[in-house]
Protein backbone atom coordinates (compact mmCIF):
# COMPACT_ATOMS: atom_id res chain seq x y z
CA UNK A 1 0.00 0.00 0.00
CA UNK A 2 1.33 3.39 -0.55
CA UNK A 3 1.95 5.88 1.69
CA UNK A 4 -1.03 8.11 0.58
CA UNK A 5 -3.27 5.44 0.82
CA UNK A 6 -1.96 4.72 4.35
CA UNK A 7 -2.39 8.23 5.35
CA UNK A 8 -5.77 8.30 4.21
CA UNK A 9 -6.93 4.99 5.65
CA UNK A 10 -5.47 6.65 8.67
CA UNK A 11 -7.27 9.79 8.43
CA UNK A 12 -10.30 7.56 7.94
CA UNK A 13 -9.85 6.23 11.10
CA UNK A 14 -9.57 9.10 13.00
CA UNK A 15 -11.98 10.91 11.74
CA UNK A 16 -14.75 7.95 12.41
CA UNK A 17 -13.33 7.35 15.85
CA UNK A 18 -13.60 11.37 16.75
CA UNK A 19 -17.06 10.96 15.32
CA UNK A 20 -18.45 8.44 17.69
CA UNK A 21 -16.74 10.57 20.80
CA UNK A 22 -18.16 13.64 19.64
CA UNK A 23 -21.84 11.62 19.39
CA UNK A 24 -21.29 9.77 23.02
CA UNK A 25 -20.59 13.25 24.64
CA UNK A 26 -23.37 15.12 23.00
CA UNK A 27 -26.05 12.44 24.04
CA UNK A 28 -25.51 13.21 27.49
CA UNK A 29 -24.71 16.46 27.04
CA UNK A 30 -27.87 17.04 24.85
CA UNK A 31 -30.14 15.21 27.58
CA UNK A 32 -29.24 17.20 30.54
CA UNK A 33 -29.66 20.89 28.52
CA UNK A 34 -32.50 20.01 26.91
CA UNK A 35 -35.92 18.69 29.07
CA UNK A 36 -37.49 17.79 25.47
CA UNK A 37 -34.88 14.75 25.65
CA UNK A 38 -37.41 11.36 25.88
CA UNK A 39 -36.24 9.12 29.03
CA UNK A 40 -37.82 5.39 29.14
CA UNK A 41 -37.93 4.35 32.79
CA UNK A 42 -36.37 0.21 32.57
CA UNK A 43 -37.12 -0.64 36.13
CA UNK A 44 -34.65 -2.27 39.26
CA UNK A 45 -32.18 -4.18 38.30
CA UNK A 46 -31.72 -6.63 41.27
CA UNK A 47 -29.25 -9.45 39.60
CA UNK A 48 -26.35 -8.11 41.64
CA UNK A 49 -28.56 -7.26 44.78
CA UNK A 50 -27.28 -9.00 48.04
CA UNK A 51 -29.95 -9.13 50.94
CA UNK A 52 -27.60 -8.28 53.76
CA UNK A 53 -28.17 -10.06 57.72
CA UNK A 54 -31.58 -10.70 57.18
CA UNK A 55 -32.04 -13.87 58.54
CA UNK A 56 -35.57 -13.40 58.26
CA UNK A 57 -35.17 -12.61 54.15
CA UNK A 58 -37.14 -15.80 52.19
CA UNK A 59 -34.72 -15.90 49.23
CA UNK A 60 -37.54 -17.86 46.83
CA UNK A 61 -40.06 -15.61 47.72
CA UNK A 62 -38.22 -12.93 46.71
CA UNK A 63 -36.67 -13.56 43.82
CA UNK A 64 -40.13 -15.27 42.49
CA UNK A 65 -42.56 -12.48 43.59
CA UNK A 66 -41.25 -9.60 45.88
CA UNK A 67 -38.33 -7.92 43.14
CA UNK A 68 -41.23 -8.36 40.28
CA UNK A 69 -43.34 -6.60 43.29
CA UNK A 70 -41.12 -3.64 43.84
CA UNK A 71 -40.72 -2.67 40.20
CA UNK A 72 -44.44 -3.37 39.93
CA UNK A 73 -45.36 -0.48 42.17
CA UNK A 74 -42.73 2.13 41.10
CA UNK A 75 -44.53 1.70 37.48
CA UNK A 76 -47.97 1.93 38.57
CA UNK A 77 -47.53 4.91 41.16
CA UNK A 78 -45.44 6.94 39.21
CA UNK A 79 -46.60 10.04 39.08
CA UNK A 80 -45.82 13.57 40.72
CA UNK A 81 -47.02 12.74 43.68
CA UNK A 82 -45.19 9.39 43.99
CA UNK A 83 -41.79 8.47 42.24
CA UNK A 84 -41.74 11.58 40.43
CA UNK A 85 -39.74 10.26 37.65
CA UNK A 86 -39.94 13.29 35.01
CA UNK A 87 -39.87 15.75 37.45
CA UNK A 88 -36.70 14.59 38.74
CA UNK A 89 -35.24 14.50 35.57
CA UNK A 90 -36.87 17.36 34.27
CA UNK A 91 -38.38 15.78 31.31
CA UNK A 92 -41.19 18.11 30.20
CA UNK A 93 -42.80 15.51 28.07
CA UNK A 94 -42.76 12.68 30.72
CA UNK A 95 -41.16 9.58 31.29
CA UNK A 96 -42.06 6.52 29.81
CA UNK A 97 -41.22 3.16 30.97
CA UNK A 98 -40.79 -0.43 29.47
CA UNK A 99 -39.08 -2.61 32.34
CA UNK A 100 -39.43 -6.22 30.35
CA UNK A 101 -36.12 -6.10 29.88
CA UNK A 102 -35.28 -5.54 33.87
CA UNK A 103 -37.80 -8.66 34.67
CA UNK A 104 -36.41 -11.16 32.35
CA UNK A 105 -32.64 -10.98 33.65
CA UNK A 106 -34.72 -10.73 37.30
CA UNK A 107 -36.55 -13.60 36.74
CA UNK A 108 -32.79 -15.68 36.09
CA UNK A 109 -31.29 -14.83 39.35
CA UNK A 110 -30.46 -17.66 41.37
CA UNK A 111 -32.39 -17.70 44.91
CA UNK A 112 -28.82 -18.82 46.27
CA UNK A 113 -27.41 -15.17 45.43
CA UNK A 114 -29.80 -13.26 47.06
CA UNK A 115 -28.86 -13.32 50.99
CA UNK A 116 -25.85 -12.61 52.20
CA UNK A 117 -24.05 -12.02 55.64
CA UNK A 118 -20.79 -10.58 54.59
CA UNK A 119 -20.54 -6.68 55.38
CA UNK A 120 -18.84 -6.20 52.36
CA UNK A 121 -21.00 -6.93 49.73
CA UNK A 122 -22.96 -4.20 50.39
CA UNK A 123 -20.16 -1.85 48.86
CA UNK A 124 -18.33 -4.27 46.18
CA UNK A 125 -19.51 -3.08 42.50
CA UNK A 126 -17.59 -1.23 40.31
CA UNK A 127 -18.69 0.81 37.55
CA UNK A 128 -17.30 -2.26 35.11
CA UNK A 129 -19.62 -4.11 36.65
CA UNK A 130 -22.55 -1.87 35.99
CA UNK A 131 -21.44 -1.53 32.55
CA UNK A 132 -21.85 -5.84 32.42
CA UNK A 133 -25.34 -5.33 33.75
CA UNK A 134 -26.13 -2.92 31.10
CA UNK A 135 -24.79 -5.12 28.53
CA UNK A 136 -26.57 -7.86 30.08
CA UNK A 137 -30.16 -6.18 28.91
CA UNK A 138 -32.26 -7.15 26.17
CA UNK A 139 -32.81 -3.64 24.59
CA UNK A 140 -32.91 -4.75 20.92
CA UNK A 141 -34.92 -2.34 18.75
CA UNK A 142 -35.03 0.33 21.36
CA UNK A 143 -33.02 3.75 21.12
CA UNK A 144 -32.68 6.84 22.83
CA UNK A 145 -31.45 7.59 27.01
CA UNK A 146 -32.73 4.64 29.20
CA UNK A 147 -32.66 4.95 33.11
CA UNK A 148 -32.28 1.97 35.55
CA UNK A 149 -31.75 1.12 38.57
CA UNK A 150 -28.82 -1.38 39.76
CA UNK A 151 -29.67 -2.56 43.21
CA UNK A 152 -25.81 -3.53 44.81
CA UNK A 153 -27.51 -4.24 48.67
CA UNK A 154 -29.62 -4.10 51.14
CA UNK A 155 -28.90 -4.46 54.43
CA UNK A 156 -30.16 -4.46 57.39
CA UNK A 157 -28.85 -3.49 60.97
CA UNK A 158 -30.31 -3.34 64.60
CA UNK A 159 -31.87 0.50 64.38
CA UNK A 160 -31.29 1.65 60.92
CA UNK A 161 -31.21 0.04 57.39
CA UNK A 162 -30.26 0.78 54.53
CA UNK A 163 -30.11 0.37 50.44
CA UNK A 164 -27.29 1.20 47.97
CA UNK A 165 -28.28 1.56 44.32
CA UNK A 166 -26.57 2.72 41.26
CA UNK A 167 -28.47 5.77 39.33
CA UNK A 168 -27.75 4.71 35.39
CA UNK A 169 -28.42 6.71 32.61
CA UNK A 170 -27.99 4.66 28.97
CA UNK A 171 -27.78 4.56 25.41
CA UNK A 172 -29.90 2.11 24.65
CA UNK A 173 -29.21 1.19 21.20
CA UNK A 174 -25.52 0.93 21.91
CA UNK A 175 -25.76 -0.21 25.32
CA UNK A 176 -23.59 2.67 26.41
CA UNK A 177 -23.18 3.73 30.39
CA UNK A 178 -23.99 7.19 29.63
CA UNK A 179 -23.33 8.56 33.60
CA UNK A 180 -23.76 6.11 36.88
CA UNK A 181 -23.77 7.25 40.21
CA UNK A 182 -24.08 4.92 43.42
CA UNK A 183 -26.18 6.19 46.23
CA UNK A 184 -27.32 4.88 49.49
CA UNK A 185 -30.77 5.79 51.57
CA UNK A 186 -32.02 4.74 54.67
CA UNK A 187 -34.70 2.06 54.60
CA UNK A 188 -38.03 2.87 56.02
CA UNK A 189 -41.78 1.54 55.65
CA UNK A 190 -43.97 -1.43 56.51
CA UNK A 191 -43.57 -4.70 55.28
CA UNK A 192 -40.20 -6.04 53.02
CA UNK A 193 -41.81 -4.78 49.28
CA UNK A 194 -42.62 -1.52 51.24
CA UNK A 195 -39.53 -1.15 53.35
CA UNK A 196 -36.79 -2.14 50.76
CA UNK A 197 -38.56 -0.18 47.69
CA UNK A 198 -38.17 3.16 49.80
CA UNK A 199 -34.65 3.17 48.79
CA UNK A 200 -36.06 3.91 45.12
CA UNK A 201 -38.37 6.72 46.12
CA UNK A 202 -35.67 8.65 48.79
CA UNK A 203 -33.20 8.69 46.36
CA UNK A 204 -35.82 9.94 43.36
CA UNK A 205 -36.39 12.72 45.89
CA UNK A 206 -32.68 13.41 46.45
CA UNK A 207 -32.26 13.64 42.25
CA UNK A 208 -34.98 15.80 42.18
CA UNK A 209 -33.70 18.13 45.37
CA UNK A 210 -30.28 18.42 44.53
CA UNK A 211 -28.55 15.45 42.76
CA UNK A 212 -29.85 16.59 39.23
CA UNK A 213 -28.44 19.87 39.73
CA UNK A 214 -25.47 19.02 40.17
CA UNK A 215 -25.39 16.69 37.15
CA UNK A 216 -26.76 19.19 34.97
CA UNK A 217 -23.96 20.95 35.81
CA UNK A 218 -21.08 18.15 35.15
CA UNK A 219 -22.50 16.73 32.28
CA UNK A 220 -24.16 19.63 30.84
CA UNK A 221 -21.72 21.93 30.63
Amino acid sequence: MKRTQKLSVLFALLFIIGSSNVSFSQTIKDFFNNSSTPLTYLGIDYTKNRLINDPGGNASDIKSRLYASMNDVVVTEMSPKNYNMAGAFDRSSGVTSDISAVTENNEKISAKDIVSYSESDFNRLTESDIAGCVKGLGLKGKDGVGLVFIMEGMKKVDKKSYGAVWVTLIDMKTKKVLMTERMEQEAAGFGFRNFWVSIIKKTIIEIDKKKYKSWKSTYGG
